[in-house]
């Protein structure tokens, strides 16, 4: 069953994914991770303590101790230390609808894979994906409402110009992405919709299929044309390998960066000061995305599971242990950002963990970065003083395992 009862007359995938993961429901998760800092580097979890139920918990008696990973210290050694922490508890529920992915994959599997699909990535790659899919993409739609002189940034520009980026780079037919975007939203809600996420993984498969042949008869300069001819010593991509990585490219690509880059708005709008500053001195640009990232992650935990007997900051993990690295709150962890909830563009810069660390770095940071850079310099070339509308209700970002404002209202002279 469902945690959120649907009605098929007004069922709507993305309400639905947003009202599982906490959106318009847990505003402030920083003073519970502030608390699990204090307690321990590692330890299990302290859900029980303020009345939630943990993870092991619902597991079952017989599952294994889950522990979270609350300081940067912690978070940094276990996601470093691929050997130790493996990611193959993945393959459970995420493996069942996206298939065999880097996501699940451990060396030196995850290596030769990775290096694969990389060449999707390349930096003349990403100049044409620049070029030609997300600055005429994020132009098209400020023109919808340029005329306006008020808009709500979230549904109009940040929720759908990635996923129609992405569907661009694998050059898919533009009919097409209502559906396409409404199957990957239904394939991460499974562990809340199980039939309809297999369904929706079905569904893409079938779906990129028929592409995948054609572009194996007749490449293009699209990325589902790329991953069918790579080949690096002497290794090629399964069709198999190749619908796991797009099924996976979906979420990745689409749902992080509208989240990273909704937060980062909420970031500047509410702070005129630095919102003029930036807008005055474009120099501040790297900064400000790499303040936004560390001050509202767009996920904030993922899992690992401890494979050896390992101490972590003084904790000692057994093999079979369930990790939760709590990215969110190591990227607050003050020892290294003093007064780590203030939004600060201006702040000395140190290495967040926003896009994790070690060997399963997300490797579409460099797009993601450039797709937010692209937006805010769209948004301050087209909309002269863009501010908060002041007669609509302030953003608030909320979330605990995604975080992401509902609506952005603003306007601009």
């Amino acid at each position: 069953m469902s945690v959120v009862d649907v009605d098929e007359a007004e069922y709507d995938p993305f309400d639905f994914f947003n009202r599982n993961v906490g959106i318009g429901a847990v505003e402030n998760p920083y003073p519970l991770f502030a608390f699990g800092r204090a307690k321990g580097l590692v330890k299990e979890d302290i859900a029980a303590e303020f009345g939630l139920e943990s993870p092991g918990a619902a597991a079952g008696a017989d599952a294994p101790p889950v522990y979270t990973a609350y300081t940067y210290d912690a978070v940094q050694s276990v996601l470093r230390d691929g050997d130790v922490f493996s990611s193959a508890a993945y393959a459970d529920v995420m493996g069942m609808v996206m298939g065999h992915s880097i996501l699940e994959m451990d060396e030196p599997e995850h290596h030769e894979r990775r290096g694969l699909v990389q060449h999707a990535f390349t930096r003349k790659a990403m100049e044409t994906w620049e070029r030609d899919a997300i600055t005429p993409i994020i132009d098209e739609h400020i023109d919808a409402f340029v005329d306006d002189h008020e808009a709500e940034l979230v549904r109009q520009l940040t929720f759908p110009f990635p996923v129609h980026v992405i569907a661009r780079m694998l050059g898919l037919p533009s009919e097409d992405l209502p559906q396409f975007h409404r199957w990957a939203i239904e394939l991460i809600s499974v562990a809340w919709d199980w039939d309809r996420g297999i369904a929706a993984s079905e569904a893409l498969k079938g779906y990129f299929g028929a592409i995948l042949e054609a572009r194996r008869k007749q490449p293009g300069n699209d990325v589902i044309s790329i991953l069918a001819h790579v080949e690096q010593d002497g290794e090629r991509l399964t069709d198999e390998d190749i619908f796991a990585f797009l099924r996976l490219l979906l979420p990745a690509g689409a749902e992080t960066t509208y989240r990273s880059s909704s937060n980062l708005l909420v970031g500047l709008l509410t702070n005129p000061d630095q919102l003029d500053a930036l807008r005055a001195d474009r120099s501040l640009m790297n900064q400000a995305i790499e303040e936004g990232l560390r001050w509202e992650p767009p996920l904030l935990t993922i899992l690992r599971t401890a494979a050896k007997t390992v101490d972590v900051c003084g904790t000692q993990l057994n093999p079979g242990d369930v990790v939760i690295v709590n990215m969110g709150s190591a990227n607050h962890d003050d020892k290294y950002w003093p007064d780590p909830e203030r939004f600060d563009i201006f702040r000395p810069q140190k290495n967040h963990i926003a896009f994790a660390s070690g060997p399963h770095m997300c490797l579409g940071m460099h797009l993601a970065r450039m797709e937010t850079r692209i937006v805010l310099e769209k948004l301050f070339d087209r909309l002269p003083n863009l501010r908060l509308d002041p007669k609509a209700p302030a953003p608030e970002i909320s979330g605990m395992t995604f975080r992401a404002p509902a609506a952005i209202h603003v306007v601009w002279d």
